[in-house]
């Protein structure tokens, strides 16, 4: 099998349209039916839900904890209401990798922690896309070991795209990134 991936030159929003693009034409030629994706305030989710539009595929947005408000980095209900009124479900949950009990009592050397550092030696986007698929595994929204096309970013929007098997938090192990899809050259 032969399968193309697009590196881009530098991390960030100004990639989520072709990343976007990527991921439909990629889950379109594999038959997947659900894209995971993370979107703290809604932009990156209303711009797949217009990339898909006309498609069957389901899109899922995942946004960050409560937790995270006084970063500034939680949807507003206002940002909420678009997202859902485009068809986008939307997941709020605790980080599927970091930030959770385990960090509050140890700081940041966990299992999780050492995870996401690892994966963002390849892409700050491919963390978030594998996080994100755990979190929406655990909600019950994605199956665990079905493929699905992941899409995460730096900062903003969307600059990785995968193909992944998502698995639950207590059997990571089976979580298996099967194709890259698109991702920045440096992380």
């Amino acid at each position: 099998m032969e399968v193309q991936t697009v590196y881009f030159e530098k991390p960030g929003r100004q990639n989520t349209p072709e990343a976007l693009r990527i991921a439909r034409r990629r889950a379109e030629e594999l038959g997947i039916r659900q894209v995971v994706l993370a979107s703290s305030h809604g932009s990156t989710a209303l711009a797949a839900a217009e990339a898909f539009r006309g498609t069957n595929i389901e899109l899922i947005a995942v946004s960050i904890s409560a937790a995270f408000g006084p970063e500034g980095w939680t949807m507003s209900p206002e940002e909420r209401r678009r997202v859902e009124a485009q068809g986008v479900r939307l997941l709020t949950v605790q980080h599927g990798l970091a930030d959770g009990v385990a960090e509050g009592f140890f700081g940041g050397v966990t299992p999780g922690t050492v995870m996401a550092e690892t994966l963002r030696r390849f892409s700050q986007g491919l963390k978030v896309a594998v996080e994100v698929s755990i979190m929406a595994a655990e909600a019950g929204w994605l199956e665990a070991g079905r493929e699905v096309v992941a899409l995460g970013g730096t900062d903003e929007g969307a600059d990785t795209a995968v193909v992944l098997r998502p698995a639950f938090a207590r059997k990571i192990k089976e979580l298996a990134v099967c194709e890259l899809l698109c991702k920045p050259r440096l992380p």
